[in-house]
């Protein structure tokens, strides 16, 4: 009798674990397409999951940090969703390559459109919603985003509670994009390309420039050194003759 009560107690601490695992994974999350290197401009996907079986996620909402602001974020187009980006006014205006930013993007709205039954994220499904970002700071380690998603069914869950080191995972937690170190040429990598590719067409110019210059100046001499040995020929003719006579 015992042991089958320490079982079947058993069984349903490991089912309540099960279930708390499931629930704490599937959130909103935020993953980069490849690195989001500090001082660099990153591709990430914003990863959202239905938990529902009876409602589709219809909206959602991703602020952005106040604390380090994105002055560059541009969507790519998701089928069936209309995008919204939403720009706010900068206590402080930053600097990007030279130029003073006084806005930033605070929010990013997607709304599925489309007829009710077919529309947003469906029971059992997950959608991504990519985004070019940047200028990423240099002197922060993550970027904290705070995310609202809606369901059809006027059912709203608030994805905003930021995870602590140490701590355990909570119920509603936020997505975090990492950070990780600048690479070398992080700051200018495809303008150093660029300026590399100019030089070596120049030296190519050059170089053919140079080569060409070269051929003339051949044909030059070679010309220069026919008309020279006619001259010399007809000239040895002429005094032959006059030798003769």
């Amino acid at each position: 009798m015992n042991v089958s009560r320490i079982a079947l107690a058993g069984g349903l601490a490991a089912s309540t674990v099960l279930l708390l695992a499931g629930t704490a994974s599937a959130h909103v999350s935020v993953q980069p397409q490849g690195e989001a290197a500090k001082g660099g401009y990153a591709t990430v996907n914003f990863k959202v999951p239905n938990e529902r079986d009876d409602a589709s996620t219809t909206k959602l909402e991703v602020s952005f940090p106040t604390d380090h602001p994105l002055a560059s974020v541009m969507p790519q187009a998701v089928p069936g969703w209309d995008i919204e980006v939403t720009k706010s006014k900068l206590a402080k205006p930053m600097e990007m390559h030279g130029q003073k930013i006084n806005e930033a993007v605070s929010k990013v709205t997607w709304t599925a459109k489309g007829d009710k039954d077919e529309r947003g994220i469906r029971p059992g499904d997950f959608q991504q919603f990519p985004l070019s970002i940047g200028q990423l700071p240099e002197d922060a380690d993550q970027l904290v985003f705070k995310a609202i998603q809606t369901y059809d069914n006027k059912e709203v869950v608030r994805w905003i509670e930021e995870p602590k080191d140490g701590a355990a995972e909570p119920e509603s937690p936020a997505p975090v994009l990492a950070l990780t170190a600048a690479t070398a040429g992080e700051h200018g990598s495809a303008a150093d390309a660029k300026g590399a590719g100019e030089h070596a067409a120049d030296k190519k110019t050059t170089a053919a420039s140079d080569t060409s210059s070269s051929d003339t100046t051949a044909r030059v001499l070679g010309i220069v050194g026919i008309v020279i040995g006619v001259a010399g020929v007809a000239f040895g003719v002429l005094a032959g003759r006059r030798r003769a006579a």
